[in-house]
């Protein structure tokens, strides 16, 4: 539901006898592997402006997207909601109805109606109304200011996309790298478009490395010994993309009161291992290989630099998170699945009231939760489809599958999965089969149908 004028009269009200508000930046790359970062052990990429950023802040071993494909982690990121439970079942193409619905309340809505200016830049797909007004909302309808992004993926590479739209206007071919256009347009807004006597929300979405991948030249030559030295050499450029963005908060003097996230929206598509951590599976599946992410959060004076954490969060924390560094309520009458990590920063714990919980049709597992350590695994009843397309006429059975297969693992001990231990524990196997057959039917029964919508 959309806030009402009670309630953005209340949030600015919160803003205006609150404490000083941290700016807030979140950076999300695409199909970003677990593995990718130097910090994360990559063996290939040098990424040494994330890797300070991790070096100065938290960095989580067990960060999680929130699904295993891009439109769904989205989905997540701005509403704070599971995605099927946002009604963004799989990636959005542009035959599909699907897309984020205006009712949902979004993080920039609602940190807009408690004082700040707000941005987007860089890839959306969450819907393809950019430049027209009937085909569903754009970022400026989900509460941004300003905003520069494309419908998917920048086309036709990375180099010269040709697809970006600023604010409803289609810009044409831009010169350059997306990352560096992205990371140009963020800085142009601080200096030039934000309302300086706010604080600031920017939310920059890089569509490194999906494909089609392309890098500066000098950057793939550092790789001749790999297959597609590009996509490593764009993870580098990204990098980069993400320094000039970090130097430019120093240069505001606005470092040391940002709160600054990155992360990734789902693993790599990649069939080495190396680039998920050697853990099993791969973007569009729900092993860990495609659902862990780098996470690295920095806020200086809350969390001490070199910080690291083994407690797992994810994408769907962050809408929480930002209201709570704010200082903003969260929305009434919205089922919210995130958890403020704010105690994590200055205690070290989290108490997370439910699972964290994926569901996506194509992948087998279709279904995962996790509880501290320990996750679970389960196969549809129903043969769902596996193409790589939805189809709205999925719904169906999709809303109506119970589970067979349910697997249990510990990942503290057992991070590839290898190992199922629903027979050795089975109080824990119960009561977690009770947890997701409980939350999955919760979040079925508010998933949007679009098959209603004509």
């Amino acid at each position: 539901m959309k806030l009402s004028n009670c309630v953005l009269f209340f949030l600015t009200a919160v803003h205006l006898w609150g404490v000083s508000q941290p700016n807030i930046i979140i950076m999300l790359a695409d199909d970003l592997g677990a593995g990718d970062l130097s910090c994360y052990g990559s063996p290939e990429n040098q990424t040494p402006h994330l890797d300070k950023l991790a070096a100065e802040g938290l960095q989580f071993s067990d960060f999680y997207a929130a699904s295993a494909v891009c439109s769904p982690s989205r989905a997540a990121l701005q509403t704070g909601r599971f995605s099927v439970r946002a009604g963004v079942y799989s990636w959005v193409a542009t035959s599909q109805k699907m897309h984020l619905r205006i009712e949902e309340t979004t993080i920039a809505e609602l940190l807009k109606a408690g004082g700040y200016s707000t941005a987007h830049v860089g890839k959306w797909h969450l819907g393809y109304g950019l430049t027209d007004d009937t085909s569903g909302p754009d970022p400026g309808d989900h509460g941004y200011d300003y905003w520069l992004a494309t419908g998917n993926n920048a086309n036709p590479s990375h180099r010269n996309p040709q697809n970006f739209v600023r604010n409803g206007k289609a810009l044409g071919e831009i010169k350059g790298y997306s990352c560096q256009i992205v990371a140009s347009e963020a800085i142009d807004w601080l200096d030039n478009h934000r309302d300086s006597n706010k604080p600031f929300f920017l939310n920059i979405c890089f569509h490194e490395p999906h494909q089609r991948v392309a890098s500066p030249p000098e950057l793939a030559a550092r790789h001749p010994n790999v297959k597609q030295p590009e996509y490593y050499g764009c993870i580098e450029n990204m990098d980069h993309a993400a320094g000039r963005i970090l130097n430019k908060l120093e240069t505001l003097n606005e470092a040391d009161n940002t709160l600054v996230i990155f992360t990734s929206d789902n693993g790599s598509y990649r069939t080495d291992r190396a680039n998920n951590r050697n853990l099993k599976g791969r973007k569009t599946q729900l092993w860990e290989g495609g659902i862990r992410a780098p996470g690295i959060i920095k806020w200086p004076g809350k969390i001490n630099p070199g910080t690291r954490t083994e407690i797992p969060a994810g994408l769907v924390d962050l809408l929480p998170t930002a209201c709570a560094a704010a200082g903003v309520s969260l929305p009434k009458g919205v089922t919210l699945d995130g958890t403020s990590l704010l105690p994590l920063f200055s205690r070290g714990k989290l108490s997370r009231p439910k699972p964290l919980y994926w569901f996506y049709n194509p992948s087998r597992p279709v279904c995962v939760i996790r509880d501290g350590d320990w996750c679970l695994l389960a196969d549809p009843e129903i043969e769902l489809p596996r193409q790589n397309m939805f189809l709205e006429k999925f719904i169906g059975d999709i809303k109506k599958t119970g589970f067979i297969n349910y697997r249990l693992h510990n990942l503290r001990s057992d991070a590839t999965q290898e190992i199922d231990l629903s027979k050795k524990e089975p109080k824990r196997f119960a009561k977690m089969k009770a947890q997701m057959i409980k939350l999955h039917r919760d979040v079925m029964d508010e998933a949007f149908d679009w098959r209603t919508l004509r």
